[in-house]
């Protein structure tokens, strides 16, 4: 049986981000028990804009929720306009919502 790498097993996480909300880096590392490796899930959100399947990266942000990844974005608006069209509200590249829409795979996704 083939194992699933971990860039794929953050892909299946971002892929669960519901439309309107945000989650971080670090908190998608420490829900997959990898604490400490927000970086290559930072990694992971930029190599996913070359897959075929759609995956929300731009649902990702930092721990602050700052738009750090907006540069991935082939624009530095396009990252901020998708999340303004999921109704956060935006300035100066951080989230102003984002306690309130904060998504944390490991009280959402709880079994």
């Amino acid at each position: 049986m083939e194992e699933i790498s971990f860039f794929e097993k953050v892909y299946e996480v971002v892929k669960l981000i519901p439309e309107g909300r945000v989650t971080s880096y670090g908190a998608i590392a420490n829900y997959l028990g990898t604490k400490g490796s927000a970086r290559m899930v930072g990694w992971a959100m930029n190599s996913s804009h070359h897959l075929s399947e759609k995956i929300p990266a731009h649902r990702v942000v930092n721990r602050l929720g700052l738009l750090t990844g907006k540069h991935h974005f082939g624009g530095n608006n396009i990252m901020r306009e998708l999340l303004e069209n999921e109704g956060l509200i935006i300035a100066e590249n951080q989230i102003k919502n984002f306690n309130e829409r904060f998504w944390n795979p490991a009280i959402e996704l709880e079994c």
